[in-house]
């Protein structure tokens, strides 16, 4: 709602929302978007690494399966997979409330610091047995996924704050797009790895036991170098991050420092802005709800809901989607059978498929979502997205087996309408929300949801996908398409936020504006 006549938004705020697009907003793009290029990195690359770790480590008859070569355990193959998403989980929960508690910038650039010792100690993870290393694995996936998890409430936040109001749903969009280039990244470095390994350890079919233990120190290579690539590009971004400035929204609204926020502001737009430090003072004092109260309930409580469901929902069928897309390849012949590849051939195969659908389909959704979520808005958006989501998933699960260029092309269709819708705009509604002292806490809600979704994929969806069983994979598919009718039906749970201020969207302007004329009641003498 408006602010009531006669009590004007901040001086620093309404500079923020008028402002032009400037360098400073492409430099955050850039600085905060680094995160999530290394992040969806980061968990998308052990997709491939958890297939090549089952046969350099799980090797013998214990291990193997009739007409298959040996690959991990079940059990050890969720821990690897889910162990950084447990992480992420925690890091969503717990950066999100220091986000709001310390400031945005305090904590920001010990995400990234995190996010890069990890992915090194992950691709240094040796030891005396196949538990040790996958052991040490894990426990580096753990802490790389805490630093993973901080990312998504702050970056949002920051550049939520840092935006106009007519750009800012593009603002964010095309930070949260990182991730698809993130993404393409993971499966390209993992097939010019395995590529340029297998081309300088050429090796025979998996049967030839005999060559088998000359593939394994090549191979141990190949997974250490693709986990420790995103440590590079985070640790030079780090310098940057540190030198941005606090949002002026936290300075102002949680900090109560009108005067500091003023000269943040002036400094990079470059416009003089009043202090303002009383009417600071009053948005503060009206505005001090906490998250457990009945205020935020009656205010916000629907839209948490809506924030946290459908951002759970999405989860499960993307995160789905990217882990088990090797499973489908193989069931729609995309690649060939392990039983037919050394354990080269079956990386290099199964990352140039992904990075062709992800090329395809992910990548180019996440830049249409940038394109039009400030002209067609992020409710509509997310709707088209999960109802296209559904319709394909369902498609592919009632397909004849025999067709399969066209199962391939639905495949990638799915994955764009879930780039271009849900898997976007739940990021960006999240952080538009919720009032700025507890914008931050708020989103990490939402987002540890989505987590707790694509933890249920990791556990207990990937399971039902068993490799090579078309039937199970079929029944999946039809599953997923029941969550996404209902994702669809649990959006119009939140309202549109396009072209409106923070302060609008979340009611803290007309907070103000009671709590002023209040005071202004109490001083009238009777």
């Amino acid at each position: 709602m408006a602010p009531a006549a006669g009590w004007p938004s901040l001086t620093v705020l309404a500079a923020l929302d008028s402002a032009c697009t400037q360098m400073y907003h492409l430099k955050a793009i850039a600085i905060a978007g680094m995160g999530f290029f290394t992040g969806a990195y980061d968990l998308f690359c052990i997709s491939t690494v958890s297939r090549l770790l089952g046969r350099l480590y799980f090797q013998g008859k214990k291990y193997e399966l009739p007409d298959r070569p040996s690959r991990q355990p079940m059990a050890v193959d969720d821990m690897v997979v889910g162990v950084a998403l447990v992480g992420t989980l925690m890091g969503q929960l717990g950066f999100g409330y220091l986000g709001d508690s310390l400031g945005r910038k305090r904590v920001y650039g010990i995400t990234l610091v995190l996010m890069a010792t990890c992915a090194l100690g992950s691709g240094l993870s040796f030891g005396s047995s196949r538990r040790a290393v996958v052991g040490t694995l894990c426990f580096f996936r753990f802490w790389l996924g805490v630093g993973v998890g901080g990312e998504h409430p702050l970056s949002a936040t920051i550049m939520c704050e840092y935006t106009n109001r007519k750009a800012r749903g593009a603002f964010m969009a095309a930070v949260f797009a990182m991730q698809g280039v993130g993404i393409v990244f993971a499966c390209l470095v993992s097939t010019i790895v395995s590529g340029v390994f297998l081309r300088c350890n050429p090796a025979p079919s998996w049967h030839e036991d005999r060559q088998r233990s000359a593939q394994l120190p090549a191979a141990d290579y190949v997974w250490r170098l693709v986990l420790m690539f995103a440590a590079f590009p985070e640790l030079g971004t780090l310098y940057w991050r540190m030198k941005l400035p606090e949002t002026a929204r936290y300075t102002a609204l949680v900090a109560g420092d009108g005067k500091q926020a003023a000269m943040d502001m002036q400094a990079v737009l470059d416009v003089p802005i009043e202090g303002e430090q009383e009417k600071v003072s009053r948005y503060k004092a009206a505005n001090e709800y906490p998250l457990l109260s009945r205020e935020f309930a009656r205010r916000h409580g629907l839209h948490l809901v809506g924030t946290t469901t459908t951002w759970f929902l999405l989860q499960i069928t993307f995160y789905s989607q990217n882990l088990t897309k090797k499973d489908v390849f193989q069931a729609i012949r995309l690649t060939s059978s392990p039983e037919d590849l050394n354990v080269l051939e079956e990386v290099f195969q199964i990352s140039l498929a992904m990075f062709l659908v992800a090329l395809l389909g992910t990548f180019p959704g996440y830049w249409v979502a940038v394109a039009i979520i400030d002209k067609f808005g992020r409710r509509l958006i997310q709707l088209v997205g999960f109802l296209m989501m559904s319709v394909f998933l369902l498609a592919m699960g009632l397909m004849p087996r025999n067709h399969n260029n066209v199962l391939f092309l639905l495949y990638a269709l799915t994955l764009f309408f879930a780039s271009l819708g849900p898997n976007c705009t739940t990021f960006v509604l999240a952080a538009e929300l919720f009032p700025a002292r507890l914008r931050s806490t708020c989103h990490a809600i939402s987002a540890a949801a989505g987590t707790a979704g694509a933890i249920t994929t990791a556990y207990g969806v990937q399971n039902l996908n068993t490799i090579g069983y078309m039937v199970s994979i079929k029944k999946g598919l039809v599953m997923l398409a029941v969550t996404n009718f209902l994702g669809f039906f649990l959006t119009f749970l939140i309202p549109e936020t396009m072209g409106q201020s923070l302060e609008e969207i979340s009611g803290e302007d007309d907070n103000a504006s009671i709590g002023a004329d209040s005071l202004v009641d109490t001083s009238i003498p009777t």
